[in-house]
């Protein structure tokens, strides 16, 4: 859970200077949204720590390849390479993010745990926030702004440090008799068909709704 609150807060940051650098108003108002969502869902975390082992409430476990995705992630920002922002948050992270909390929703609904409405709601953003990274770049690559080998080829790192997150904490994995490598793997399923296999993207010109807090924002 410290982990996943850890990965929000990250999230909120990001999505915080790419509401700044974004020059399209639905992006942006997408962003912004995003940005206090990813506080919330920080907070809901420290809640769940609270009620489940409130004398671990503010450890935080050392994790290298956090803070090295961190630093990537924070170049991309500097650079104001949003492509590459999209890339590594929205896509890579969320969906990480997204495998983690599936896995963990399965084990809770087999137990009829509590919150389930706040827990469908937290998954279906995180859903709605992959959602737009995998347009945007779609959208970069029908504008000649990437091309698919090289954001293959830039996911490459992001992608290991994933695995290296997951990795780094298998021995809690171990406790629950789970595979580590397992839940690794999951985020491959999450992540555009095109940006680990040779498949081509499906790309879409068309203006596209999504709702997001009860309110249609348009996307170019």
């Amino acid at each position: 859970m410290t982990f996943l609150e850890q990965g929000e807060r990250l999230a909120h940051n990001c999505a915080e200077a790419q509401a700044a650098l974004a020059t399209d108003s639905g992006v942006r108002q997408f962003l912004s949204t995003q940005a206090r969502q990813e506080a919330a869902h920080a907070l809901i975390f420290q809640g769940a720590i609270a009620w489940l082992a409130p004398k671990h409430l503010g450890n935080s476990p050392y994790l290298p390849a956090m803070e090295e995705y961190q630093a990537l992630l924070q170049d991309a920002l500097i650079r104001e390479d949003l492509v590459e922002t999209f890339l590594a948050e929205q896509v890579i992270l969320e969906g990480l993010g997204e495998a983690v909390l599936t896995r963990i929703e399965q084990g809770l609904m087999k137990r009829a745990a509590p919150f389930g409405r706040l827990r469908r709601v937290l998954l279906q953003q995180e859903e709605a926030h992959r959602g737009i990274g995998c347009r945007q770049l779609e959208r970069a690559i029908a504008r000649g702004k990437a091309d698919v080998s090289s954001l293959q080829r830039r996911a490459q790192p992001y992608l290991a440090l994933t695995d290296a997150i997951i990795l780094t904490l298998s021995d809690l994995f171990d406790t629950i008799h789970e595979d580590a490598s397992a839940w690794a793997a999951d985020v491959r399923t999450f992540l555009p068909k095109w940006l680990v296999t040779d498949e081509l993207p499906g790309i879409s010109g068309q203006t596209s709704v999504m709702r997001i807090e009860s309110k249609p924002i348009a996307e170019s």
